[in-house]
């Protein structure tokens, strides 16, 4: 059993709608995600000559070993690609309840590539993933985006990434966004997910925990870090 991690990598290629899953443990034992993965991902995938918008170029959002567990401040996502601001490996980080909720769905990382014929989002539900229309999606504000996607879902509890018009219109340091105050600001990868039409990413609350070795162990560790925060140690 691979401790920490929900299990699978999720690839999506938005050109051909292609989905298919790869074992986090094909790249577990050798590198910590989610940077550490995404890292291994991004240079395997994009080559130097490949533009950062281009079709072939890979977008990822990868979570940590302790995401999902009751670490504080363990609920992260590493967002990833080649940065359309300064060529180089560009990277963010975002926080809030999203990135806890990709690893209940049962996944470590999302690695997206291709570029969608109309705007898409991406809906994560368990075993069930699909890429849907968001054309009536375009055009909307981070704000609104997610309120209308859990309308459409129908479940108020759907966490959400998602881009706005900057993204769409690729300014080259546009956002990604997750809740109120939750977002990737660094390094454009806005600009990127727009660049695939790639208007959102929607997760259902699932079914599946990170297996834990010793439960007790971390949830007493995890107790005393909270209290050293509070008292600030």
């Amino acid at each position: 059993m691979s401790y920490l991690n929900a299990g699978a990598i999720l690839l999506i290629d938005l050109s051909n709608g292609k989905i298919t899953k790869e074992p986090t443990t094909s790249f577990s034992r050798q590198f910590i995600g989610g940077r550490g993965i995404n890292t291994k991902l991004l240079y395997d995938n994009v080559p130097p000559e490949v533009d950062a918008l281009s079709p072939k170029s890979f977008l990822l959002f990868g979570t940590g070993p302790l995401g999902g567990t009751s670490c504080p401040g363990s609920s992260r996502i590493d967002v990833m690609a080649k940065s359309p601001e300064t060529g180089l490996m560009g990277t963010s980080g975002i926080g809030g309840r999203a990135p806890a909720q990709l690893k209940f769905a049962g996944y470590d990382h999302i690695a997206i590539t291709g570029k969608a014929e109309k705007p898409v989002y991406l809906w994560i539900n368990d075993e069930q993933v699909e890429i849907r229309d968001a054309s009536s999606l375009w055009g909307k504000d981070t704000y609104t985006v997610p309120v209308l996607i859990r309308e459409e879902l129908h479940d108020p509890e759907v966490k959400v990434f998602c881009i706005g018009p900057a993204g769409e219109n690729l300014v080259r340091y546009a956002t990604v966004q997750s809740g109120i105050g939750d977002g990737a600001g660094r390094t454009g990868m806005g600009t990127v997910m727009g660049s695939k039409r790639l208007k959102a990413i929607a997760m259902a609350r699932g079914k599946a925990n990170p297996p834990l070795s010793d439960p007790g162990k971390i949830s007493s560790l995890a107790k005393e870090i909270l209290e050293s925060i509070k008292n600030g140690n």
